[in-house]
């Protein structure tokens, strides 16, 4: 199967086709700093190809969520290490994802700075998950230029702070209605100077950030997750083929290690106008690495291999409930039951404790 065969990522060779997905799991402390909890779960499910991480905050400003990590502080980056040497010693490639959350935050784990946004728009119809429980979405405060442009030196800082970690690359998180995904679709972002207004502004930023991260990092060592019609945190484009089409053409010409192709979620609804298969519609136009996710099983990432559409499959909760996912699939063995209710927070119950055949 062509799951279970190597490949090539860059100048690395990947083991297998089966990555595990970037998943939040909220287990550092409330100065973002992982520890040994998190060493083992990462190491538990090396035998991916490649891994990438959970969602890692930029900057202090980029925190959206509490007990998330962080790769800007020298202690973020130092507990970081021990989660790198111990996938690599499993012989498995590890890439950080880098996160900024926009206005999918709150002000109350922010110091009592409110959340920031391409414009003064707020999240409805939803709430966000707070150290003091589920609040409503405030109204963030609209970025100026130069703050925009600090943003994009953040995420090469992030990236070259990644680097001496020991990740092998990064992930610029562009998808799921964070902060680049906001400046990409018209329902989040209502500006009309050069970083809003048309699809190129729109854009913009983006493409800023992911030349800020080869800039920093090198050729063939930075991705990009994108979701073209994933509706969550109140994302809405008005013709995602037209924007993600130009933004993959842009793509297509700078050094990058792969475009990370994100499937909408099944609890969503598909909205008017927007392809039924964004792995099939846009993976075509990609002159990169693709890497496929969105409730992918043993058979249907075969096919999506097979098909040519996808280079690599990328499994989320089925990783997180089985850390020796590619030995169950090769076995056609009986996979674990992810239990939902400890997805965020708290400690091994849910995270280091399912069962290996």
């Amino acid at each position: 199967m062509k799951l279970f065969e190597t490949v090539q990522l860059g100048n690395l060779q990947l083991k297998n086709r089966m990555a595990m997905a970037p998943m939040t799991r909220s287990r550092a402390d409330l100065n973002g700093v992982v520890g040994d909890l998190t060493v083992l779960y990462y190491t538990q499910r090396a035998t991916a190809g490649l891994i990438i991480s959970e969602a890692i905050n930029i900057s202090k400003q980029a925190l959206g969520s509490p007990f998330t990590p962080g790769i800007h502080s020298r202690e973020q980056i130092e507990a970081w290490k021990k989660v790198t040497q111990a996938v690599h010693d499993k012989g498995a490639v590890i890439y950080a994802q880098l996160w900024h959350t926009g206005r999918v935050g709150h002000s109350i784990d922010r110091g009592g700075e409110l959340p920031v946004a391409p414009s003064a728009i707020a999240i409805e119809g939803a709430q966000h998950f707070t150290s003091q429980g589920l609040k409503p979405y405030e109204t963030p405060r609209e970025l100026t230029v130069p703050e925009i442009r600090q943003i994009v030196l953040d995420y090469a800082q992030a990236a070259r702070n990644a680097m001496e970690a020991g990740f092998d690359g990064v992930e610029l998180h562009a998808a799921n209605g964070y902060l680049p995904n906001q400046f990409l679709a018209e329902s989040a972002n209502l500006r009309t100077d050069e970083y809003g207004g048309n699809i190129e502004n729109n854009s913009r930023f983006v493409l800023e950030v992911m030349q800020a991260l080869v800039a920093a990092i090198g050729p063939d060592k930075a991705g990009i997750r994108i979701s073209p019609t994933q509706p969550y945190g109140g994302i809405a484009t008005k013709d995602p083929l037209a924007t993600f089409g130009y933004l993959i053409g842009a793509l297509n010409k700078m050094p990058l290690s792969y475009v990370h192709l994100m499937r909408k979620s099944p609890m969503f609804p598909l909205l008017p106008g927007y392809p039924e298969d964004i792995v099939e519609t846009f993976s075509k136009q990609i002159q990169h690495t693709v890497i496929a996710n969105g409730s992918y099983d043993k058979e249907s990432g075969e096919a999506a291999l097979q098909s040519g559409v996808a280079d690599l499959i990328s499994y989320g909760v089925l990783f997180l409930a089985n850390p020796d996912l590619p030995r169950r699939f090769e076995l056609n063995a009986v996979l674990n039951e992810p239990d939902m209710a400890t997805m965020f927070g708290g400690g091994e119950k849910g995270y280091t404790d399912y069962a290996f055949l």
